[in-house]
């Protein structure tokens, strides 16, 4: 057994070295471009406080673009992943429903907003459409692997008293995959806070546009004002998701523990 574990490392190295061969990384450039990060360092420091109320307002226009995109998307999500759960479909509707998901997150967000800038042009508006295909596609993912995952047994309860495909959806099958929806909201919300600040790179507004400007004409001074911001806009959102996890999704969870000990007695 041993060996056999010596022999995967051994070829895990191997394929290491050749794909660092490969893309050419080479440790001894990182080495010599370390002096480099005391010139940005220095600047950094140097921060204009004049610039904190722009930067607080981009902040909030990032804050309000992907709020819209993952609340909609998540709408939109939801409808598409109960036809792509497999336990609530024939293979003729559950598999193409996948194959458009599937092509919806082939394409990484920043890809979506050079898109919709082309359609729309250049602003927020095309960040949050951004936002919203690649939310779309995450969640839907998620929560239809979710809908697979629910205890079967209510499921075939209710179906053995014939009620319709809506009713079992409606009474058991939102209501049993409710917290994890809830969770996957709360991710694409962080997620999508951090995404906007680079779509600003293709024009797709939010606080990005300006840390992407700042650093393109080397005045990271400015940019770090605008970096801290984000910084501690996504320090907030992080303990905020954490409370919002600890009072709803785990005492969801456990008054659930509860009711399952209860009927077993």
């Amino acid at each position: 057994m041993n060996q056999k574990n010596n022999l995967i490392i051994g070829v895990i190295i191997a394929l290491l070295v050749v794909a660092s061969y490969n893309v050419d990384a080479n440790p001894i450039e990182f080495v010599e471009g370390l002096p480099n990060l005391g010139i940005v360092a220095e600047e950094l420091v140097q921060v204009d406080p004049k610039y904190v109320p722009t930067a607080l307002w981009a902040m909030f226009e990032t804050i309000q673009m992907a709020f819209i995109g993952t609340v909609v998307g998540v709408a939109i999500s939801l409808p598409l992943s109960l036809f792509a759960a497999r336990n609530l479909n024939s293979k003729f509707v559950y598999a193409p429903m996948r194959a458009i998901l599937a092509a919806i997150r082939t394409f990484p967000s920043i890809l979506w907003a050079i898109l919709f800038v082309i359609m729309v042009g250049l602003g927020p508006f095309a960040g949050v459409l951004a936002i919203i295909m690649y939310t779309i596609g995450f969640v839907a993912k998620l929560q239809y692997e979710s809908i697979e995952t629910i205890d079967s047994d209510p499921v075939d309860a209710v179906s053995s008293i014939g009620v319709s495909k809506w009713q079992l959806i409606r009474y058991v099958v939102i209501p049993e995959s409710a917290p994890h929806l809830l969770s996957q909201f709360l991710y694409m919300f962080d997620y999508n806070v951090r995404q906007t600040s680079i779509l600003g790179l293709v024009g797709a507004g939010g606080i990005g546009f300006y840390i992407i400007n700042y650093i393109k004409f080397f005045e990271y001074g400015k940019a770090a004002i605008f970096m801290i911001v984000v910084l501690i806009t996504v320090l907030a959102i992080d303990w905020a998701s954490v409370k919002i996890r600890d009072k709803y999704i785990i005492k969801s969870q456990h008054g659930q523990e509860v009711s399952i000990k209860t009927k077993s007695k």
